[in-house]
């Protein structure tokens, strides 16, 4: 049965619906199966390979890893490999029969181009099978998805489609009993050394299989197929230059003779400019002219000079229709074009002649182009046209981007794009300086916490506008600030707190002490500091920042209060609550008169000034602001509302401290159910309550109950976090004190 799996697949019904979202999901909850990634569609008249690939299927039991690679050809692209062989059709056909099958329960589709991206799949097919928190650090939570992987008794497959380093996948190499796993590669080397796998390598069509997949693109009409088998030994037999040639055929009044006779002297022409070409470069030529001949006044060419520069793994089609990209499109048209009518014409006429493909399946339109096309088109612009290219693209980019990096695979695949078209482009971006994209897509990765990339990603820029736009260069500064972030929010201290310091530095030499900006580099210094444990320090340095802000904005700007937030919070760190609390009184009453008593930020500086109160031993005096700052959240923000809960947290520690354990159970109780109703079980904030909580339970004498929900707390930590997360290490050891170590 195993061995048949391809063969079957040639004749199965039309593929599930793929997506970049899960079959199972409703309302946030997880129904099973499950299905994860924007899956490719199989190519019209998809070969199942019965003769070339015939041993795949039964190669991939649960428990394989199966490696597609291409093989090496005479005179075919950079080393010999054959660049288009067919390995990702493959892929998805033995993914999506496994599917139809029931042999899978979870299919895991990743585009595997570096490691940014498979974190950012992972991180989607958590939230889609395992109903993960997306905000609870994306590192973490794939770690996690990788770890359930290893574990679960569902059987699953993960596709890594096209990786290009092995690397990028250290500790995020997806095993299990259950589970099958299927890596698409153009770089063979990487793996001639891996233990695990079965390498598989992938070459071009039988002349039967070529001869079916060609005509089966073609109309039933004989005199169509007129010379089919001549024509596919001409193509040497290649999966894309028979795409290109089939979409040609079929969308024309050509026959498989008369394409033949075309191909022969255009190839001669093009050999005449430079060697022997593969019978792909031939074909894209083709395709191209007839593209230009399908669309309103050429403009398709236009087009694919867009979509040669983005993530040919799948993109969004409405960057076509973004404002920057219809005006380009249009080139200056006076007749009211740029507003994106012709947008829809042109990729149609790129489709069919086979330059790309668009997948409407699931909420998103997918464009998908081979990196072969890419390559040929980028190649054959003439001069100027890329630079006209790479501004348009990447403010389309910009104004498609959704505000809210939801859905999470949809923002990642636009990170790609950014990442395809900083590659294809060079310095092209940074001509007036640094591009908006570049940013954006930076402070993308910060935003889902992916902060192994964000700091290589922020390191990489730095040194890009150094060279570039200089020290000096506002740009530079911007980049520098934002990987000083980048380096905090990864734990990495000491850089973090020396891009700061660089960062002021460099403000103040070019703004003045003075300048908003260099004020506000001050600031974020201090906040680094307190970040690092160097509290002494924050001290010196936020107090500066407190009086230049009273001296340049005035005392009550909402700026001067945020720093005196800032400085408050440096006292309590360095133990000094009596400045702490004089402090955040003088702010608290400011923020009182200014933004009023209910506004969110008077809200925080009265919890902060809780916190201090309670750190000075002053119990009655902080349960009565937490009690304050409760009563306005939940009129204000809502009983769900994560602040309105967090602080619930709080004033459950304050009676805790002050030794009110009746008011604690109940209060952390209350703070439990809203973490685990808003949030999930195992997310760290319920799991750090629900440790609070079994604290309680021990202090009251309830031991069977305090037992019961730290084992089950720690089973959860183990689950949920990363190995030797400090979490499940205060956990076991509070299990500890209350069992003696038994």
């Amino acid at each position: 049965m195993e061995r048949s799996l391809l063969v079957a697949a040639a004749g199965s019904e039309q593929r599930a619906v793929g997506s970049g979202g899960p079959v199972g999901s409703r309302g946030g909850q997880v129904v099973w199966p499950v299905r994860s990634g924007a899956v490719p569609a199989l190519a019209d008249g998809f070969s199942a390979r019965a003769e070339t690939a015939a041993d795949l299927g039964a190669a991939l039991v649960a428990g394989a890893e199966v490696v597609l690679v291409p093989v090496r050809v005479a005179g075919e692209g950079p080393g010999g490999w054959l660049e288009s062989c067919g390995k990702t059709q493959l892929a998805v056909s033995v993914a999506e029969l496994l599917w139809r099958l029931r042999r899978v329960e979870l299919l895991v589709w990743i585009v595997a181009t570096s490691r940014a991206s498979v974190l950012s799949c992972y991180l989607q097919a958590a939230v889609d099978a395992l109903g993960a928190d997306p905000w609870g650090g994306g590192e973490s939570v794939a770690a996690r998805f990788v770890r359930w992987l290893g574990e679960t008794s569902r059987p699953w497959l993960v596709v890594l489609d096209d990786l290009g380093d092995v690397a990028d996948l250290e500790g995020l190499w997806p095993t299990g009993p259950a589970g099958r796993v299927v890596i698409t590669t153009a770089n063979p080397a990487a793996f001639s050394g891996a233990q695990r796998t079965l390498i598989h390598p992938v070459g071009v069509l039988s002349p039967d299989e070529a001869q079916s997949y060609l005509t089966g693109r073609l109309p039933a009409d004989p005199d169509k197929r007129l010379g089919a088998a001549d024509l596919v030994a001409d193509l040497g037999y290649e999966p894309l230059a028979l795409a290109q040639a089939g979409a040609v055929i079929a969308s024309s009044a050509l026959s498989c003779r008369d394409y033949r006779d075309y191909f022969a002297r255009r190839r001669e022409q093009l050999t005449e400019a430079g060697g022997q070409l593969p019978a792909a470069s031939v074909t894209w030529a083709i395709s191209a002219e007839h593209a230009d001949r399908l669309s309103p006044g050429g403009t398709a060419r236009t087009l694919l000079a867009v979509a040669a520069l983005l993530d040919g793994h799948g993109f969004p089609s409405a960057v076509f229709g973004a404002p920057a990209a219809c005006e380009y499109l249009a080139g200056g048209d006076d007749e009211g074009l740029a507003d994106g009518e012709r947008m829809p014409e042109a990729l149609l006429a790129a489709e069919r002649a086979g330059l790309l493909s668009v997948d409407p399946a699931g909420t998103v339109a997918l464009v998908r182009m081979s990196a072969v096309v890419q390559a040929a088109v980028r190649a054959a612009m003439p001069a100027g046209m890329l630079d006209r290219a790479a501004t348009a693209t990447a403010d389309a980019l910009l104004q498609v981007w959704p505000a809210d990096e939801q859905p999470t695979w949809l923002a990642g695949a636009l990170r790609s794009c950014a990442a395809s078209l900083q590659q294809a482009t060079g310095d092209l971006l940074w001509a007036s300086g640094c591009h908006p994209l570049l940013l954006h897509a930076g402070r993308s990765l910060d935003h889902m916490r992916l902060t192994g990339p964000a700091v290589a990603y922020w390191s990489e820029l730095a040194a890009v506008s150094d060279r570039i736009l200089g020290q000096g260069h506002p740009d530079t500064l911007a980049v520098g600030e934002q990987l000083a972030g980048a380096y905090l929010a990864a734990g990495q201290a000491t850089e973090a707190v020396s891009w700061f310091r660089w960062v002021l530095a460099e403000r103040v030499r070019v703004l003045g002490p003075d300048h908003p900006g260099a004020i506000a580099a001050r600031r974020d210094l201090g906040h680094a500091l307190v970040a690092v444990h160097q509290a002494g320090d924050a001290v010196t340095v936020l107090d500066r920042v407190v009086g230049d802000y009273e001296r340049v904005c005035g005392a009550d700007q909402l700026d001067t209060l945020g720093a005196r937030d800032e400085l408050a919070a440096a006292y309590h760190a360095a133990g000094q609550f009596d400045d702490a609390i004089r402090l955040q009184r003088h702010t608290l009453a400011s923020r009182e008169r200014v933004q009023g008593p209910q506004h969110p930020d008077t809200m925080t500086t009265r919890q902060k000034l809780a916190g201090a109160y309670l750190a000075d031993g002053r119990f009655k005096t902080a349960i009565s602001h937490y009690k304050r700052v409760l009563a306005d959240s939940e009129c204000v923000l809502g009983p769900d509302h994560l602040d309105t809960i967090a602080v619930c947290g709080s004033l459950g520690s304050a009676y805790h401290s002050a030794g009110r354990m009746a008011s604690a159970l109940r209060l952390y109780e209350q703070a439990c159910a809203g973490y685990e109703r808003v949030l999930g079980a195992d997310h760290p904030d319920t799991l750090t309550c629900r440790a609070n909580l079994g604290r309680v339970y021990y202090a009251m004498g309830r031991l069977t109950e305090a037992l019961t929900l730290l084992r089950d707390t720690i089973a959860r930590c183990e689950r949920a976090l990363p190995p030797g997360d400090p979490l499940t290490e205060a956990v076991r050891q509070s299990l500890a004190d209350i069992t003696g170590g038994r």
